[in-house]
């Protein structure tokens, strides 16, 4: 297997796993205060991070490894958990996933300035469509609305690819599953203090499927996914395997309809297959 077809596939396996990030999220929130949420995840996370990195002995990352950790822990370990939850308080888990879609934009435009990537013009063309094909849907979803929960995603999404490229160009030295370690490790003592901090009355009391999607976004979302997200970005390229996540709204509305129960309309399929055109021309036009 080439390395380009390796980065895509860990890229397709980290999309597939957080697919299921922002419909768990939504169950989250439903039991636990989002701020309380965006801590726990990452707490959790970091002390299994903090082990894996002491049992394979892991020497620590230099200073200017260490600048760039503290970038990435600040996109993906506390900016996008933490406002993608204060936005599903405000809007079903389904409206939420379509601004996704605009997430591969930000992470190749900050690929460009980070990484010193060019992909050539019918790239961006391909990216561009795609983008404006669910940003679109979303649009249309919110009757030509503006939320404040429109907002805080728009944010989530670029704070997100930031933490995306920055972690997708250090992956290139470090490995994946080591950066996401570190920047779980780095952001831990802080996150137990926020989680101490601001764990309400009563949290025992929240429902069992509370607990269960805590325990997906922390394990899976703030963990797992990323070890085959980086990876990918660092094989395949950060602008190229990136627009794999136009994929995940869609795949996370199937989710949502099949575990939450919400609809999705027949004009998602139309979109499905204008994101799929969209991903193939990218791939096709990154080389």
């Amino acid at each position: 297997m080439d390395r380009t077809t390796e980065g895509w596939l860990n890229g397709a396996l980290g999309v597939l796993i957080f697919s299921g990030s922002l419909p768990a999220t939504r169950v989250a929130v439903a039991g636990f205060d989002p701020l309380f949420l965006t801590g726990a995840r990452a707490s959790i996370a970091g002390l299994i991070a903090l082990c894996l990195l002491a049992l394979f002995r892991e020497s620590r990352p230099s200073r200017s490894e260490l600048l760039s950790l503290v970038g990435v822990a600040l996109g993906v370990v506390v900016g996008f958990p933490l406002l993608s939850a204060l936005a599903l308080t405000r809007m079903t888990s389904a409206h939420s996933l379509v601004f996704v879609g605009l997430l591969p934009l930000a992470t190749a435009a900050f690929g460009v300035l980070r990484g010193g990537e060019r992909p050539r013009p019918g790239f961006w063309l391909c990216a561009l469509a795609g983008g404006a094909l669910v940003a679109g849907f979303a649009w249309r979803r919110g009757d030509g609305a503006i939320s404040s929960g429109d907002l805080l995603m728009l944010g989530a999404i670029f704070v997100a690819g930031f933490g995306y490229a920055e972690g997708g160009l250090l992956s290139r030295r470090l490995g994946g599953w080591r950066v996401i370690c570190w920047a779980l490790a780095l952001s831990l003592p802080a996150m137990l203090v926020w989680t101490a901090v601001s764990a309400p009355e009563g949290l025992l009391a929240a429902p069992p499927r509370s607990w269960v999607a805590l325990a997906y976004v922390a394990l899976f979302s703030m963990l797992i996914g990323f070890v085959f997200w980086y990876r990918g970005l660092a094989l395949g390229g950060i602008a190229a395997v990136g627009q794999l996540q136009l994929l995940q709204p869609l795949l996370g509305l199937g989710l949502a309809a099949l575990f939450l129960g919400e609809t999705v309309e027949l004009s998602l399929v139309f979109v499905t297959v204008g994101v799929v055109a969209a991903v193939a021309g990218a791939k096709a036009l990154a080389k």
